[in-house]
């Protein structure tokens, strides 16, 4: 078994380069599926779901060439079934855009009901109806998604929640149906504007990609015979933004587009933090102890859910008392167990969390109960005092590329054992 042992508490300092974006990579490589010729797809980050996506690619008939760490060809010109392999569909929610990409390439395709981390109920009924709208019959028994459909026609799809999975799926199913899409009330998340920007490199018709009015004029064929490059990662972005503010830190955040990240940047202000923009960077410090703050996760362009443990861990050392409100997963507050360990002093109730902020944290050994989770410990351990262990590592291998190398270039004493 792994863990990582860190010794603070440190104050982060340095600069520090932001991956692909994990959201955007695992719907790009099943869009990939669509294209009746060969892509590149570069600046993706090397993470277990990347792999495990490739992985499903090739049991389907696609040929994945790596070209570096960080780029691959994908030749999906014979597509040899479409059944996916089960134990690997499984894994991780991302999967289940599988199922709009081979609807609209193959008119039929079985996966497994999504895995991944444990945050709440995972319901894909906003997909079925953007699926059955364009003529698909979907079956869901016995843990398997069964779709098919003889000739999938553009309709117009209503969202009836804000789902970014959702609206990624039904925009991946109306591609290459016959006549015109409309989705209303879809998501309107970064990763989303970047699928669809990487669809119409390859010859889709997408137009409205983060409004909530998306219009998908079908075409014949994707030919691809391109290069796209991924969307930099606003979650490993934030995630290294708010380790500066609780490390009391002075980090130079590299390859990152500002504008995707101004949610968090309001809240890092209001909590005493500075943030220079300098465009494709931030300078993000701080010098003083956190004040108190109220946050509300929202979809985009709201605070996102994935950078809520992450300011978990700087509500716990503000002066005075804060709250979190969690709106999209109802069981994202596992992670305050363990910052409790930790000596802080958190009341997590349902879908609300009170923050009574302490003047130090420290180590303990901690368990990552999912991916943000994980990320949130480090940053806990990176200022606690004394030794924190951290185990359950493949959460934080699922969306983090050599999270702790790039936190020792910051100054951390952290490294990966076997134990």
């Amino acid at each position: 078994m792994e863990k990582l042992v860190i010794s603070g508490p440190t104050s982060l300092k340095g600069e520090v380069e932001i991956s692909g974006a994990k959201n955007a990579a695992v719907a790009i490589l099943p869009a990939a599926l669509l294209i009746d010729g060969v892509c590149t797809i570069s600046n993706l980050p090397n993470i277990s779901d990347v792999k495990l996506s490739c992985e499903i690619l090739e049991a389907l008939g696609a040929k994945i060439k790596w070209i570096d760490a960080n780029t691959i060809e994908v030749d999906s010109r014979n597509i040899t079934t479409t059944q996916a392999p089960l134990n690997l569909t499984s894994q991780f929610r991302a999967s289940y855009y599988i199922i709009g990409a081979m609807l609209s390439r193959m008119g039929a395709v079985q996966v497994a009901m999504p895995g991944g981390c444990q945050l709440g109920a995972r319901p894909i009924d906003q997909h079925i109806k953007g699926f059955e709208a364009l003529g698909a019959e979907v079956v869901v028994e016995k843990g398997l998604i069964n779709a098919k459909a003889d000739k999938l026609i553009g309709g117009s799809v209503y969202m009836d929640i804000v789902s970014v999975g959702a609206t990624i799926n039904v925009m991946l199913s109306a591609v290459l149906a016959e006549g015109t899409t409309i989705i209303e009330n879809a998501a309107k998340e970064p990763h989303i504007v970047d699928v669809a920007n990487f669809l119409n490199t390859m010859g889709a018709d997408i137009r409205g990609a983060g409004t909530d009015i998306i219009k998908i004029n079908g075409v014949e064929k994707l030919t691809g015979d391109a290069t796209y490059s991924v969307v930099p990662d606003q979650i490993e972005a934030g995630t290294f933004m708010l380790a500066a503010i609780a490390s009391k830190g002075d980090v130079l955040i590299k390859n990152c587009i500002t504008k995707h990240l101004e949610s968090i940047t309001r809240k890092i202000i209001e909590v005493g933090g500075q943030i220079e923009d300098f465009g494709d960077s931030l300078r993000v410090w701080c010098d003083e102890r956190p004040k108190h703050a109220t946050i509300k996760t929202l979809p985009y362009p709201g605070f996102p859910t994935d950078l809520q443990p992450q300011m978990g861990v700087v509500l716990s050392l503000a002066d005075g008392t804060s709250i979190i409100n969690e709106s999209i997963w109802d069981s994202r507050f596992q992670y305050t167990d363990e910052l409790n360990k930790m000596g802080a002093k958190i009341n997590a109730q349902g879908t609300r969390a009170f923050f009574e902020g302490v003047d130090h944290l420290e180590g303990a050994p901690v368990y990552s109960t999912d991916l943000r989770a994980g990320a949130a410990l480090i940053i806990a351990g990176l200022v606690a005092e004394g030794e924190t262990e951290i185990y359950n590592l493949e959460h934080i291998d699922r969306g983090y590329e050599n999270i702790e190398e790039k936190f020792r270039n910051l100054g951390a004493k952290i490294k990966r054992v076997e134990e």
